[in-house]
């Protein structure tokens, strides 16, 4: 019994000092720490001139988040083309309140009619028992 144990620390050493080693399985490239240089440091270039701020002119970042957001997704305010300007042109102005009246229960909606509602009242299946008619 005293043997079997002696023999598994020996194991056990050898095995934890084989990893000290720079041969073998634990050889690893490293990089060398008395390579690494240093940085210069920073300077401020001798024209750098700044101007004082002048009385009621915005700040350069006095602009809003959603500002930058669009400029940076649809790259800033653009010129419309002619078609574009003459179908708004056509289209007219909208009524500010129209998302109001569309809500309201009194607005008169149009009747899309008996195909429509049967499409829109069907039972929600997974088509199995399909069926389609045409020319009823």
């Amino acid at each position: 019994m005293k043997t079997v144990s002696k023999l598994i620390l020996v194991a056990t050493g050898a095995l934890a000092l084989s990893g000290c080693g720079s041969t073998g399985l634990f050889n690893r490239d490293r990089p060398d720490e008395f390579a690494v240089q240093r940085q210069s440091p920073l300077v401020v270039p001798p024209d750098f001139a700044l101007k004082p701020p002048q009385q009621g002119v915005p700040r350069p970042s006095d602009e809003t988040l959603q500002g930058q957001t669009l400029d940076a997704l649809f790259g800033g305010p653009s010129a419309r083309s002619d078609v574009e300007t003459s179908a708004l042109g056509l289209a007219g102005t909208s009524d500010p309140s129209i998302r109001s009246t569309v809500g309201d229960n009194a607005t008169h909606t149009v009747a899309k009619g008996r195909v429509t509602q049967q499409i829109l009242s069907a039972p929600e299946g997974d088509g199995q028992s399909a069926q389609a008619v045409v020319g009823a």
